[in-house]
C-alpha cells in the first residue's frame, strides 16, 4: 500500500487554505472599503475647511514675502539717504544735507528716521537755531519706537541745551533717572544732575552723585577726575584707591614737565 508523502497536502488542507486565502483577500477588501469611507467622510466634513486653512497659509506666506521684500527695500532707501546726507556734510554742504533728511526724519519710526532726527538737531545747534534743535530732541525722547539709548540721548542733549534756562528741580526730574550707575550717560546725567543740587543747596545730594561718578569705573577718566574734584570740595571722600590715584598724578605731573621742558628748549 502507497503512502502520501509527507510534504504533500491533502485534499481536505488544500481546501482549508484556500478557503483562508479567500477570507483574507475577503476582509482586506472590506478594510480598504472602510477606509475609503471614512477617507470620504471625512473629506465631506473637513475638506472645505482645510482647503481654506491650507489657502489662508499660502496668502500669508506671501504676504510676508512681499512685506518682507518690502521693508528691505525700504532700510536699502533709508540707508542711502543717510549716506548721502552724510556725504553732503562732511563736504561742507551742511545746508544741504540738513534738507536730505528731513523727510527721513519725519518719519514716526525707530531706526533710521531716529539717527535722520538726531543729525538734524546737531545741525540746527551748530546753526545757533536752539529752539529748532530742542523741539527735535524733545520728539526723539517722546518716540516710543526709538531704542532708549537714543531716547537718553536726546533728553540728555535737550537739557545741555537749554540748562542755563531751566529750572533745577526740572533738570533733576528730567534726568535723574538717567544718572544711575550701569546707565549709559551716566556720568554726563550725574554731573547735571549734581550741579543742579548745587543751585537748589543741597550739597550733600550733590556731594554724594559727584562721589558716584568718580568711583564708577565706566565713566570717562575726565569726568571722575572732575568729580572727584568737586566731592572733594564738598567734603566726601570719593577715593577707593589712594595710591593709584597719587601715581596717576604723579605720572601727570611728570608728563607736564616734560612738555615744559621740551617747549623751553624750542
Amino acid at each position: 500500500m502507497a503512502l502520501t508523502p509527507k510534504n504533500e497536502l491533502s485534499r481536505e488542507e488544500k481546501r482549508a487554505k484556500q478557503e483562508n486565502a479567500q477570507q483574507e483577500a475577503l476582509l482586506r477588501e472590506v478594510d480598504e472599503a472602510v477606509r475609503q469611507s471614512d477617507a470620504e467622510q471625512f473629506l465631506d466634513r473637513w475638506g472645505k475647511p482645510l482647503f481654506g486653512l491650507l489657502i489662508a497659509g499660502l496668502v500669508a506666506f506671501g504676504g510676508y514675502l512681499y512685506w518682507d521684500s518690502r521693508q528691505e527695500a525700504a532700510m536699502e532707501r533709508d540707508s542711502e539717504a543717510l549716506v548721502g546726507a552724510l556725504d553732503q556734510i562732511q563736504s561742507g554742504n551742511i545746508d544741504s544735507g540738513y534738507d536730505r533728511l528731513e523727510e527721513l526724519a519725519s518719519r514716526e519710526g525707530g531706526g533710521a528716521a531716529v539717527a535722520a532726527a538726531m543729525m538734524r538737531a546737531g545741525i540746527a545747534e551748530q546753526r545757533g537755531d536752539s529752539e529748532e534743535a530742542s523741539t527735535i530732541f524733545k520728539r526723539v525722547a517722546d518716540n516710543d519706537s526709538a531704542a532708549p539709548a537714543m531716547r537718553d540721548l536726546a533728553r540728555l542733549r535737550d537739557v545741555a541745551l537749554n540748562y542755563d534756562s531751566m529750572e533745577s528741580a526740572d533738570i533733576i526730574a528730567t534726568l535723574k533717572p538717567l544718572a544711575v550707575p550701569g546707565k549709559s550717560y551716566f556720568a554726563s546725567a550725574g554731573e547735571f544732575v549734581a550741579h543742579a543740587y548745587l543751585d537748589q543747596g543741597k550739597r550733600a545730594e550733590a556731594g554724594a552723585m559727584f562721589a558716584q561718578i568718580a568711583k564708577d569705573e565706566n565713566s570717562p577718566e575726565s569726568v571722575r577726575s572732575r568729580a572727584r574734584q568737586m566731592a572733594g570740595v564738598l567734603g566726601v571722600d570719593a577715593i577707593e584707591d589712594v595710591d593709584a590715584v597719587l601715581e596717576e598724578q604723579g605720572v601727570q605731573r611728570d608728563e607736564a614737565a616734560s612738555e615744559n621742558a621740551a617747549a623751553a628748549t624750542e
